[in-house]
């Protein structure tokens, strides 16, 4: 059978109430000496507190959803896990569901969420997936977009400055000496990608240089497959921003396939900087996103009520191998 407070409270010498105080953290303080009796006893006899049943009381879960657009994507899996230590400094669980891309899959997973009475929702929303948050806002709960939000959107975003971002990656290159500097993009833009693109294209405009702009799925093989046609057609610049780590992956993997090297050929920046860039070969230079800020800002958001900060936090360039550095 279960452990119940009771059975602590007998253990410990004390009362239900006060096992109740000291498994909630209130709302009466404990004595150092009886607390540390209480969590004693709970530990002898495996007492795990029923979150249900604490929900029915306060009026609240304890649980956040995270609707994440596609899990098996390293930037996305990175945010995920951001997020959720972010929300377990407040004692918060977390509950995720993956989208796949798929804004059906969205909208579902925003009604399951809300059916299980979540104290809040995190969105991290795929491109065409409209305002999924809507009906969670319209409901009453609390909800936050992170890296992207859909145009129109009522709940706030909390995102990267994806502007300095790319000023400082466009800045870099050119202290490499290049002068044609292209952007890979992805098939349509929206969110920060098309931020990306749009303080890229500003930058190398204003000057002067030729704003080469190149598109293809947010892939690996889709990058792979763009690389290659442009090596053989002898077109691939010499130095290219990708909007993802996942395209660069990509392109590097292209790259050494045909021979083409990098740096000496190709110089590449991309703009996510998950873990995985720091072990491709040769390893790469990002604009990293400030994920852990990210996720900080928006659970502060969502659970402490406070408005975000009014700037927004900045990516920080991370120079390797692939743009011609030697770190």
């Amino acid at each position: 059978m279960a452990v119940t407070l009771a059975d602590v409270a007998r253990r410990s010498g004390t009362s239900t109430a006060v096992v109740s105080y000291v498994m909630n953290n209130g709302p009466r303080p404990v004595a150092p000496a009886t607390r540390e009796r209480v969590l004693a006893a709970a530990a002898e006899l495996g007492y795990r507190p029923n979150r249900i049943a604490r929900a029915l009381r306060a009026g609240t879960t304890g649980v956040v959803g995270l609707v994440l657009a596609d899990a098996s994507n390293p930037y996305f899996a990175a945010l995920a896990r951001s997020i959720e230590r972010a929300l377990d400094r407040r004692d918060t669980l977390m509950m995720t569901g993956n989208a796949g891309y798929r804004p059906d899959r969205q909208q579902h997973l925003v009604e399951r969420f809300l059916a299980a009475q979540v104290d809040g929702l995190v969105v991290v929303s795929a491109d065409g997936g409209g305002d999924v948050a809507a009906e969670a806002v319209e409901a009453g709960v609390r909800s936050v977009y992170v890296h992207h939000r859909p145009v129109p959107g009522k709940a706030p975003l909390v995102s990267a400055d994806n502007d300095a971002a790319v000023r400082a990656a466009v800045e870099h290159l050119r202290g490499h000496g290049h002068r044609r500097i292209a952007f890979l993009s992805g098939p349509h833009d929206a969110g920060p990608v098309a931020e990306r693109r749009d303080a890229w294209h500003r930058l190398v405009s204003s000057a002067g240089l030729e704003p080469l702009l190149l598109r293809c799925d947010y892939s690996r093989d889709a990058a792979a497959r763009l690389t290659a046609e442009l090596i053989a057609g002898g077109t691939m610049p010499g130095a290219l921003i990708a909007a993802t780590d996942e395209q660069a992956i990509g392109v590097l993997a292209a790259a050494s396939a045909a021979g083409l090297a990098v740096p000496a050929r190709l110089a590449l920046i991309s703009c996510d900087g998950t873990p995985d860039s720091a072990y491709t070969a040769p390893a790469l230079s990002v604009t990293e996103q400030p994920l852990d800020d990210m996720a900080e800002r928006a659970v502060a958001l969502l659970l402490d009520r406070e408005p975000p900060n009014a700037s927004l936090p900045a990516a920080r360039l991370v120079p390797r191998r692939s743009c011609g550095c030697d770190a």
